[in-house]
């Protein structure tokens, strides 16, 4: 009986959020004066932890093509990730994948079942996964991949990539902690967890350099990093018009200020603290 009670609390308290969320989002997208030159301009929160929800909507809307797929690995509880506003608004269907089975169960309950044929999957993502996540995938080529896993994102892009995976639109977090020059990842052990891995914090992930790096191998384009220094954007130029790719003036680099905040140093301090970590080039 309790135990269905503080059930039936966190779903009251999560339905909240997501209609606080749909209600911000939406007032903010509507007040933006976008500028298809300037990524600053696309900016705003819905779902997203920054401006990454602004930055998708007007990247999907340049598509050629779309087949309104999303696929996200990292997806939390649904009300806090770069997918459900796709979910929830745009008629979207896709795959979220999170650790913790109970922030999973959570998106299924109350993003999920905004958009039928989505799916919700528990799943502590490592290289022996990523085989099981493509056969979950509606599409090998969604028109947006989110990857944030704080960790070996790295290593589970470059095995999802090699097997043939080709999303149109990316969003990858960076750890600032990096710098903007560096092309370096924390090294792949299965069990990672990023609160564990160091008492700072700051090793984890990889480099802006790096991604930068990962990426142009592929023949993808960099459009610009959010505002406050998490995520990355990348898009395949086949499904994009080309003067629109290169008529984009991106932020190349942003500190994380999260981290700044908390760490009270720039880039370069921090690197400081994780630089005799293991680390591999990109």
């Amino acid at each position: 009986m309790l135990g269905r009670a503080i059930d039936y609390l966190i779903d009251y308290k999560d339905r909240q959020r997501v209609a606080i969320a749909l209600a911000k989002g939406g007032a903010s997208m509507l007040s933006r004066q976008v500028d298809l030159r300037d990524p600053a301009t696309w900016e705003f929160s819905g779902f997203s932890q920054n401006g990454e929800d602004g930055i998708i909507d007007v990247l999907r809307r340049q598509l050629a093509s779309a087949n309104r797929c999303v696929v996200e690995i990292g997806a939390a509880d649904g009300t806090e990730n770069n997918s459900s506003w796709l979910l929830t608004t745009a008629g979207y269907e896709g795959l979220m994948i999170e650790g913790d089975p109970r922030q999973s169960a959570r998106a299924r309950r109350n993003v999920a079942r905004y958009s039928i044929g989505s799916q919700c999957v528990p799943m502590f993502v490592t290289l022996e996964s990523v085989d099981a996540i493509l056969a979950k995938a509606p599409h090998r080529d969604p028109d947006v991949f989110s990857l944030d896993i704080d960790g070996n994102d790295y290593h589970i892009a470059n095995a999802l990539f090699d097997r043939g995976f080709r999303p149109k639109i990316v969003s990858v977090e960076y750890n600032s902690a990096f710098g903007p020059e560096r092309s370096i990842a924390s090294k792949y052990t299965a069990d990672f967890r990023r609160a564990t891995a160091h008492p700072s914090l700051l090793y984890y992930g990889v480099s802006v350099g790096g991604w930068k790096t990962f990426f142009a191998r592929r023949g993808y384009r960099f459009i610009t990093v959010d505002a406050n220094g998490v995520n990355a954007f990348f898009v395949d130029p086949a499904h994009f018009n080309a003067g629109f790719v290169d008529g984009v003036k991106g932020l190349a680099f942003a500190e994380n200020r999260y981290q700044l905040r908390a760490q009270g140093r720039d880039h370069a301090g921090q690197f400081a603290l994780i630089a005799d970590q293991p680390l591999e080039q990109v």
